[in-house]
């Protein structure tokens, strides 16, 4: 049973997990390799064939994973950029021309990349939590990381998200990733807000519940999604409630709201 917390002056949400859930698309790695090769070849780059392109595509999703489990220890965590994405982690035994191209190319991979992955769709419960904050006035931020913030802002635009949101901070633009708390710091200064009269929801324990403690927010909310108990070590920090969906999320704001009256 979660407590009872105090009305919110602006509601934090995290992308991935919370405003949307995600699946990931099959053949998603054979069709990123087949465009990079593709424009490997036309540049003049014909030393790697589409197989060794795409496997060395999954070794660097597979380092970047690892990368950002060990980045939720840090304090304040910087965010991957797509130069050391592209030329680092997937590209690093490539030719040297072939490997230059990749890096000039880094930002619309990334992109690309992020298109490809993965399908999203609103989660449930969602589009009445946001009726709910909007007619109670409490603005909406999205706060996420994100190695292609452009993917998740093409999202917000084509749903209609985006009109529904004051503001949306991705840690690929910031340069910043979460546990990080100036993520969250950034959006309740663009909100006009203490962080201790924010709620925060994420769906991870070391990345997002540890973000909100360590920004001081005043309503630290865990939504469960695939995954969130898939943690990587201990963590201690805990959330002031635990909510299935956007249903339960919209029950804690409702009461909160109701107690204020």
């Amino acid at each position: 049973m979660n407590a009872p917390m105090r009305r919110p002056r602006g509601l934090l949400l995290d992308f991935g997990g919370v405003l949307v859930e995600t699946s990931r698309r099959q053949g998603w790695s054979a069709a990123l390799a087949k465009e990079v090769h593709k424009t490997l070849t036309r540049a003049g780059c014909r030393d790697l064939d589409v197989a060794e392109v795409e496997a060395d595509i999954k070794a660097g999703v597979a380092a970047d994973k690892c990368w950002k489990d060990a980045m939720s220890r840090p304090y304040a965590p910087p965010e991957m950029t797509h130069t050391a994405f592209w030329g680092d982690y997937v590209a690093a035994d490539w030719p040297a021309p072939a490997r230059q191209l990749v890096v000039a190319h880094a930002t619309p991979l990334c992109k690309r990349m992020g298109e490809l992955r993965q399908d999203r769709r609103i989660r449930p419960g969602i589009p009445e939590l946001l009726d709910a904050a909007d007619a109670a006035g409490i603005p909406c931020a999205v706060v996420s990381n994100a190695l292609s913030g452009a993917v998740h802002r093409d999202f917000t635009a084509a749903t209609g998200l985006d009109g529904r949101l004051a503001f949306e901070v991705y840690s690929e633009e910031a340069g910043v990733r979460k546990p990080n708390p100036e993520m969250i710091w950034i959006a309740t200064r663009a909100l006009g807000i203490e962080p201790a009269d924010a709620w925060y929801a994420g769906d991870n324990f070391d990345r997002d519940v540890v973000c909100g403690h360590r920004a001081g927010v005043g309503g630290n909310i865990l939504m469960v999604a695939k995954g969130t108990y898939d943690v990587p070590y201990e963590v201690r920090a805990r959330p002031d409630a635990v909510v299935d969906d956007g249903y339960g999320l919209l029950e804690l704001l409702t009461n909160a709201i109701e107690g204020d009256a």
